[in-house]
This record gives C-alpha cells, structure tokens and sequence, in this order.
C-alpha cells in the first residue's frame, strides 16, 4: 500500500523537473507513469522519455531520484526507466498542452 502523503511530496517535487528543451515539467509532459512508497520506505518511480535517444536522459533521471530521495521520510529511491508504452502527445496535461500550443 501506498504512503500517499510521501507519494504527493514526491509528485510535488517532480514538478520542478525539466527536460532542458521543453518549458513544462516531466509530470505535466506525462512522463511519470507511476510514483509508489512501500512500507519499508523506498520509493518506486516509473517514468519515460520523449524519446530513448534523449541526450539528457541521464541528467533527468538523476533528477528524479535526487527528487524521490530528498522527500522526509523515503529511504531508498527506484527510478524505473521505461518505453513501454511508448510516450505520446496525449499523455500531457492540458496545462502542458496549452503551454506548448496544442489547442
């Protein structure tokens, strides 16, 4: 089961993560495909890329990890890369949809 008050710190913090190139954060981009805090306190973190070629994959991820780690309470963070399903268009908030002009 879910520590949901660690989960929403973690999605929080996520907010202020941004793929160099795009204005919008990786949660609103859709890139987060699920945030999990177990009961020994570690953090699961499945997201993707725009695209497996991005040149700044490495430097995202770890800013998702220092994110998960640096929220009271996780003890262990899991960044789970993933391009399955693959990222679209679709999976973006409407907030980051109107901010990139897709209306």
């Amino acid at each position: 089961m879910a520590d949901d008050i660690r989960v929403n710190q973690i999605i929080a913090e996520l907010h202020d993560v941004f793929d160099p190139e795009i204005p919008v954060n990786i949660y609103d981009l859709g890139l987060i495909y699920s945030v999990d805090v177990d009961e020994e306190n570690k953090a699961t973190i499945v997201m993707t890329l725009t695209a497996p070629g991005c040149p700044v994959a490495d430097m995202i991820v770890q800013q998702v990890y220092d994110k998960g780690m640096g929220v009271d309470g996780v003890d262990d963070c899991f960044v789970d890369l993933t391009f399955e399903p693959p990222w679209d268009k679709s999976m973006m908030s409407e907030e980051a949809k109107l901010e990139l002009g897709f209306f």
